[in-house]
């Protein structure tokens, strides 16, 4: 069988939710009768750079990327929100410890992983202690959630990771549609869909994924999906919609009825992190996958009408919102 990657080729590898660059040193196509870890089909044994050898290891096609620019740029996004969630999480820690109550959501982006996530197993490379390893070796037996996630969102991801962290701009708030709404149109297309849809049980299933979806967005957009850049803005946004003395008892609004489709990306991607720290069993992580890998489809297809084709200059943004 013909494969896209061969011996001795420099390639892009995830590993837990990150990428970097690895070196492919054998590859083999199994099936179930001479399969290593319980998957089938073309595997590649890699070995990553400046990395010791007990970190080489098989992995199937789905984690492999041609190592070119643009996966390069996705490879830097991911090491940059990475970077920022870890900054935000320790000044956190730092403040609760002092006894000032730190107050709020981290500081980084839990953005791309499968495209997605952001402390991988991969972050340290010097070696492990036992304690270390027993945890790399029961993370391992988890069920991972693997998302196919298409190039033309990559791009997106890229190309919302330079505006914000290149160019100082930001997505302009407000959002329509909202994330809220945008999964609902999902729901509905995947309800017109009817027998033609691959999905197991979405009457049962997709009003539970919809509801799930949601309710994650809104307790981890301020945590874990939002870049340095963008905190001052989300304050402001919860001044204004949440917390503000303008806002009624009642009429406060969720992130989700606010942020939208850049910020639903970020999210999606990031879920095999959640899904590798979760205790969720094989199968629920297959029905989330298959849903979350439908519904990354549907972004691609309304991406025209859902994503921005231009941000905005922060001090415009923050005019905006004080006039709400």
């Amino acid at each position: 069988m013909a494969t896209p990657f061969i011996v001795n080729e420099r390639v892009l590898c995830y590993h837990g939710p990150l990428i970097y660059e690895a070196k492919i040193l054998k590859t083999e196509v199994w099936d179930e009768s001479n399969t290593k870890l319980a998957g089938v089909g073309p595997h590649f044994f890699v070995h990553y750079k400046g990395w010791k050898q007990t970190w080489d290891e098989w992995v199937p096609l789905q984690r492999l990327l041609k190592l070119n620019d643009t996966n390069i740029a996705l490879q830097k996004a991911l090491m940059a929100q990475a970077s920022a969630a870890a900054s935000s999480s320790s000044a956190g820690n730092k403040g609760k410890s002092g006894g000032a109550g730190g107050g709020g959501s981290g500081g980084g982006t839990g953005g791309l992983s499968a495209a997605g996530g952001m402390a991988g197993r991969g972050g340290r490379k010097d070696g492990r202690g036992t304690k270390r390893g027993r945890e790399e070796d029961e993370a391992s037996r988890r069920p991972e959630m693997k998302l196919s996630v298409p190039e033309v969102l990559k791009v997106l991801l890229v190309d919302d990771w330079e505006a914000i962290t290149k160019n100082n701009q930001l997505v302009a708030l407000p959002r329509s549609p909202p994330v809220v709404e945008i999964l609902r149109e999902f729901k509905e297309h995947i309800t017109k869909m009817g027998k033609q849809t691959n999905l197991r049980d979405p009457d049962l299933v997709l009003p539970t994924i919809i509801s799930g979806l949601t309710v994650y967005f809104d307790r981890s957009l301020g945590a874990n999906l939002l870049y340095r850049f963008e905190r001052p803005q989300y304050a402001e946004i919860r001044k204004a919609y949440v917390t503000g003395p303008k806002v009624q008892v009642g009429q406060e609004k969720d992130m989700s009825a606010i942020y939208g489709a850049e910020h639903l990306l970020r999210m999606l991607v990031s879920l095999p992190q959640m899904v590798a720290s979760s205790t969720m069993d094989a199968e629920s992580v297959g029905l989330v996958r298959d849903y979350v890998n439908e519904l990354l489809l549907f972004l691609v297809n309304e991406r025209e009408r859902l994503f921005l084709t231009e941000y905005q200059s922060a001090s415009l943004q923050y005019q905006n919102i004080s006039r709400s």
